[in-house]
Formats: structure tokens, C-alpha cells, sequence
């Protein structure tokens, strides 16, 4: 199974397993919501589709966007991103890491985002799994 892990320079802080998650944030100086889905594949993050709630600076909305409630909807053709390099840092606020509807803060895996360390790396990774109590050599 591939799992997503979030850290930096291959070192794992935490691993989630699951297979697809949207990443959320509001933009640092406009304020504006920004989401974007992901899937989570052996080759790296597939970009599903990306939402904004509005336009301001860096955050043009493409030609080809369409308004669905209140938010742009689009996507991007890129490659797998293995992996995906999130600058994080106090003034800028923490990004949202969102599951099956439910939403927390990056923090809850891997700390307050910190002057000292002002990034993250995501990427997908082979799960590990720790043995059942019942069966000590199940994966």
C-alpha cells in the first residue's frame, strides 16, 4: 500500500494512509481560501482539481475555471509531484491537510510551522504497518 508522508529531505515526521486528501490554505496577504485535491499514486501527488474563491496577487484564475459555489474550479496537467515542497512558516499561517470531508491543521502531525524550518515536503510512501497484537507477523 502507498501512504502519504509528510517531512523533509526524506526524513518521514508522520504518514497517513490514505489514498487522497485536499490541501487547504488561505492565502497570506489576500486572504483567499485556496484548496487543491490530490491523489495519492506510486509515481508521486496527482493534482485532481484546484479551487480559489477569488483573484488576487499570484493567484490568477485560468481561462478555462468554472464558478461553482462561490469558488473557481480547475485543473492543471502536471506530472506526479514526488515530492511537493510547501514553504510554512508562522506569518503565513499553517496549511490544512482534509480527509474524507474533515479538515486539521498540518500541525497535528508534524508541529507549529517555525521561522527555523520553512518547509515541508509531502510525498507518497510505501506504508509500513505494525503487526497486529493477534498475529505478531502480519503486515
Amino acid at each position: 500500500m502507498i501512504d502519504l508522508c509528510l517531512g523533509l529531505a526524506g526524513s518521514v515526521w508522520a504518514q497517513l494512509p490514505v489514498s487522497h486528501f485536499t490541501l487547504a490554505w488561505n492565502h497570506s496577504i489576500e486572504k483567499i481560501r485556496w484548496e487543491e485535491d490530490y491523489r495519492v499514486t506510486r509515481e508521486g501527488l496527482v493534482l485532481e482539481e484546484a479551487r480559489i474563491r477569488g483573484s488576487g496577487a499570484g493567484m490568477e484564475i485560468p481561462d478555462d475555471a468554472r464558478l461553482e459555489n462561490g469558488s473557481w474550479h480547475f485543473q492543471r496537467l502536471l506530472q506526479p509531484l514526488q515530492p511537493l515542497r510547501l514553504g510554512r512558516t508562522p506569518e503565513a499561517g499553517d496549511y490544512q491537510l482534509c480527509v474524507d470531508g474533515t479538515c486539521r491543521f498540518m500541525s497535528r502531525w508534524v508541529g507549529s510551522p517555525t521561522n527555523s524550518q520553512p518547509f515541508i515536503q509531502l510525498w507518497s510512501c510505501e506504508a509500513v504497518r505494525q503487526p497486529s497484537q493477534d498475529n505478531p507477523r502480519a503486515n
